[in-house]
């Protein structure tokens, strides 16, 4: 492997921040979809690569959401909470869909 391509792997490996689990993204779950954040530079080519390497499965295609901080109100003072980047991953056909699940798979909590 050359410099660059270790370079390349290290980032992907952190483009994947966290799987959002939420009732939207549980519906679209059983729609071979996956929803994940994603680091804010990231592209749709960069998530795919670090898709396929991190979970080895095909991915057909990845739709990008930014979602833009809220301003809210504290006291006297006005903050805004942080940009997000929301990455819908669309699994190819008859591909094992992944389980996130993160209790214990033995039924012991």
């Amino acid at each position: 492997m050359s410099v660059n391509n270790q370079e390349r792997m290290q980032y992907l490996y952190t483009v994947l921040k966290s799987p959002v689990v939420t009732e939207k993204s549980t519906f679209v779950g059983s729609k071979q979809q996956m929803v994940f954040l994603v680091m804010q530079q990231a592209n749709k080519k960069d998530v795919k690569e670090a898709f396929e390497l991190i979970f080895k499965r095909e991915v057909t295609s990845v739709n990008i959401l930014n979602r833009e901080g809220k301003e809210k109100r504290f006291k006297n003072r006005i903050g805004r909470r942080a940009d997000r980047k929301f990455a819908y991953v669309h699994i190819k056909e008859g591909q094992e869909p992944i389980d996130l699940d993160l209790e214990a798979k033995d039924g012991v909590n």
